[in-house]
């Protein structure tokens, strides 16, 4: 079954389906199927612009916070070149570290938040 999800104002459509799961540490005899269900998130169900990561600013490219949390480390300083996929720096949300990567190749114009900030959703971390 497919459904739309909203979180933090971005649309996603997420594929559910049944399976079946096995509780484990008791007897065979007391074992029976139990169901579960497991999530596939799709890509957001928004405008393919809306999916980017970074949009083209004023002869740079802003990288943006994909969601609300704070910088745990800066990877790179003004005037580093860089290639896309690069770990820029580290957004810890919901107890989880995720790597903020260059969208693209080239040198980091600036960077606008330091190692402790907390950052909501969307908001300009780096310009490349």
């Amino acid at each position: 079954m497919k459904y739309i999800v909203s979180l933090n104002g971005k649309n996603y459509e997420v594929d559910v389906e049944k399976t079946q799961a096995v509780i484990t540490g008791i007897s065979d005899a007391q074992a029976a199927p139990v169901p579960a269900v497991s999530a596939a998130v799709a890509a957001p169900a928004a405008s393919p612009a809306a999916v980017s990561p970074a949009a083209p600013v004023s002869g740079g490219m802003e990288i943006k916070a994909p969601m609300p949390g704070t910088i745990v480390s800066v990877e790179v300083a003004p005037g580093q070149s860089v290639k896309a996929g690069d770990i820029i720096m580290i957004l810890e949300a919901m107890k989880m570290e995720n790597d903020i990567v260059a969208p693209v190749d080239g040198v980091i114009k600036q960077i606008l938040v330091n190692k402790g900030a907390s950052v909501n959703t969307d908001e300009i971390l780096a310009v490349i």
